[in-house]
């Protein structure tokens, strides 16, 4: 493994340990769930800022917006290991095989629920993204049991 890579996922691996410190003391003010609807908030807002860039492809060049966003996956997805699904003129469907979020909080030894928790907070980046960019997303992130990570789902707003 490179270092660029190593050092990418050691950043990633940095930025889920960062969203746990933020929720356990948003949930120590707040509770659980108002932790959990702000710091998801805040990310979807995050992804909405990074969305305006793939705003070009609405309302629906899937081609040029798949083609955008895979480029745009972290290392080139070697790290998140997506699958590409479906592309075409209805929408695109992408599987994701791997995270590096969900590793660093499962070696950290979080519960599965805890890991499901912050893996709907971080998903939060991806609604943000096609949302801002003007296009409806479903994204199933991790459950406990669940094979892979998140499956997104883009569709016409």
């Amino acid at each position: 493994m490179s270092d660029d890579r190593r050092d990418l996922i050691a950043q990633l691996k940095n930025r889920a340990l960062v969203y746990l410190e933020v929720f356990d003391v948003l949930s120590e003010e707040f509770g659980a769930a108002r932790a959990e609807s702000l710091l998801a908030r805040a990310i979807e807002r995050r992804g909405r800022s990074a969305g305006r860039a793939l705003a070009q492809f609405a309302p629906a060049d899937f081609d040029g917006l798949c083609k955008a966003f895979l480029k745009g996956v972290p290392g080139e997805g070697a790290l998140f290991a997506p699958e590409l699904r479906r592309c075409d003129a209805d929408g695109i469907e992408i599987q994701f095989h791997a995270c590096p979020l969900k590793d660093a909080w499962e070696e950290a030894g979080l519960a599965p629920d805890r890991r499901a928790t912050l893996c709907r907070i971080a998903g939060r980046v991806d609604k943000g993204m096609f949302e801002g960019a003007g296009f409806a997303i479903d994204n199933r992130t991790w459950t406990p049991g669940a094979q892979g990570c998140c499956f997104l789902a883009i569709r016409r707003a």
